[in-house]
Order: structure tokens, then sequence, then C-alpha cells
């Protein structure tokens, strides 16, 4: 074998090697971004049952007139909210909630109403159930961000024409008077 076989050997194995390389690269953006798809949808049906429980407390006649009211409309806008405006939205049925069940004699009066206790513990079940699922969210997120940084992932445009994924950011520590109870 001549000199030139051997290095032209020798550049066609590097060629194959980084585009194996590459291709694994772009698999497991691919991968990531799936799950970030999934994590989003997961988040979004936390976000809607937990509203939507919510809802169902205001209405249920358990809670006092104003509770109701602030309750209802503050589930109501997160249930509406179009997704410039979601991240607001939810964060202030997460502040809605935590006025409503501030004290404890709160959650008490509200479990002690017929069908109050289910009521509350849905609900709690609810509001403990969104900060994982935007952890979850967000962490596939970060995740994503990091490996589409790489100079490598730029400059061979791995990514494609997926968009930069964001972060889900809100308010959503639970009122600790009513998870505290049912923990």
């Amino acid at each position: 074998m001549t000199a030139t076989l051997v290095w032209t050997l020798w550049i066609l194995v590097a060629l194959v090697v980084i585009g194996l390389y590459l291709s694994w690269t772009a698999g497991r953006l691919d991968r990531l971004h799936a799950r970030i798809d999934a994590a989003r949808a997961a988040l979004d049906a936390q976000l809607l049952r937990r509203a939507s429980v919510a809802q169902e407390l205001a209405t249920s006649g358990v809670l006092d007139p104003a509770s109701s009211i602030v309750l209802y409309e503050a589930a109501h806008a997160a249930r509406q909210a179009e997704e410039e405006q979601r991240e607001v939205a939810e964060s202030e049925l997460s502040q809605a909630l935590r006025a409503v069940f501030e004290h404890p004699q709160q959650v008490e009066e509200v479990r002690v109403a017929p069908g109050g206790d289910a009521a509350a513990s849905e609900l709690a079940e609810a509001v403990r159930r969104v900060p994982m699922a935007r952890r979850f969210h967000n962490d596939a997120v970060g995740a994503a961000r990091r490996l589409r940084e790489h100079r490598k992932v730029r400059w061979f445009r791995l990514a494609g024409h997926a968009p930069f994924p964001l972060a889900f950011e809100m308010d959503d520590e639970p009122p600790a008077a009513l998870v505290e109870r049912t923990a």
C-alpha cells in the first residue's frame, strides 16, 4: 500500500467516526426534545387538574362566598389563559390558593362540610403534583439547552428547526395548611 492510500483510509475512518458521533448527538437532542414535549403535556395535565379541582371546590358551596369568588376567578383565568399569559395566570392561582387556605382552621372548615374532605384531599394532591411536573419539565429543558449550547450542535445545526426550549416559570408553592394535613 502506498502512503497516499493509507492516509486516505485514515481520513475516511475519521470522517465516518465524526459522522457517527454527530448522528448520535443529533439523536440524543431529538430524544431530549421528545422528553420536553412529554413533560410539557404532563405539566399541562397537572395544571388543568389543579385548576379544575379548584373551580369545583369554589362552586361546591363549601367555601365562604368571598373565598369562592377569589378561587373561582383565579382558576377560571388559569384555564382560559393564552400561552403567553399562562405562567402569570397559574402563579395567580397559586397565590389565590394560599390566600384561601392560609390557616389550618380554613382547611378544617372545608373538611367538616359535606363532601369537603374528599374535595380538600383531591385539591391537596393536585397542588402537590404541580411542582413535580414543573421540575421534570424544567430539568428536561435545562438538559436540552446545555446540549444545544455546544459548538458542534450550533455549527452543524443538529437541532434542525426545533424551537429553543423554554422553561415554565411560575409560583407553584402549595398552601402549607392544605398539604401538611394530608402529608
